[in-house]
């Protein structure tokens, strides 16, 4: 579900790995069936398995996310929020201006480091967006859409446990990014799990909770089928730029939202 979860190894986090791995497993020993009358998409031939995990998201979200989420916005106030936000949408700038880089768009490249420059200084280390102020714009990017720009192929959709939507493609993506975030470099254990569960309960309040929150607006027939379409849909955009498609606006609403975690913590476009 966020990109935060996805860090280096330290002896404390592999009896939370083991313990993962073994719910996984159990998870796909009893993979969902499709809903009566559904067709296949050959986008997405893991489907049972998907709609597991799906659910398991889901599950997640309502059981813990919502109360936790709930709880951290009574206690913290809004501009305290903000400004934690910030920090992590200015420390997934490195990510971002390397794949500006990689991709061969050097003047979004520059944008972004002026950007990350006048936050980290001007902002205070990113607790303040001065660039916004100052007019400079906001980019995201990942190393998901740098392989589908020079022609990777998506692969299968893929839904993650904790990461949510996903594709095969973006799910191995996942991993240089991660390698370009600061906080995977802190040393300091305690540090770095106070930054990881801030980071958590950042994305949590500040994109996952709005995105399940517009996708039970929208009372979709298939809330699986939905969801993959309009994150599969917002990728491609992301990408390739808009093609023909006939969508709604809801759905588009969703597409912005869907974003693969591995856009920081800030909502970004």
């Amino acid at each position: 579900m966020t990109a935060t979860a996805m860090r280096r190894t330290t002896p404390g986090t592999r009896p939370l790995i083991r313990t993962l791995a073994v719910l996984t497993l159990g998870l796909l020993a009893g993979c969902a069936t499709l809903p009566p009358g559904a067709r296949p998409d050959p986008r997405d031939p893991m489907e049972r398995f998907n709609r597991t995990m799906f659910k398991f998201d889901d599950s997640l979200v309502e059981d813990v996310g919502r109360p936790v989420g709930k709880a951290w916005t009574t206690v913290t106030p809004n501009f305290l929020r903000r400004a934690i936000a910030n920090v992590f949408s200015n420390a997934h700038m490195p990510d971002v201006m390397i794949n500006d880089a990689l991709q061969g768009k050097f003047r979004a490249a520059g944008t972004d480091f002026a950007r990350f420059a006048i936050n980290t200084t001007f902002g205070i280390g990113g607790l303040l967006d001065a660039a916004s102020f100052g007019g400079v714009a906001r980019n995201d990017n990942d190393f998901g859409r740098t392989l589908g720009t020079w022609g990777v192929p998506s692969g299968p959709y893929l839904v993650l446990p904790f990461f949510g939507p996903s594709t095969v493609r973006d799910a191995v993506a996942r991993v240089p990014d991660t390698y370009a975030s600061p906080v995977t470099y802190i040393n300091n254990t305690e540090a770095l799990w106070g930054t990881e569960a801030l980071g958590v309960l950042n994305d949590l309040t500040e994109s996952i909770l709005p995105t399940y929150d517009l996708l039970d607006s929208q009372h979709p027939f298939d809330r699986y089928g939905f969801a993959r379409n309009a994150y599969l849909q917002r990728r491609d955009f992301l990408i390739h730029g808009p093609r023909e498609q006939n969508l709604d606006q809801e759905e588009l609403e969703l597409q912005k939202s869907l974003q693969d975690d591995s856009d920081g913590a800030a909502p970004q476009q």
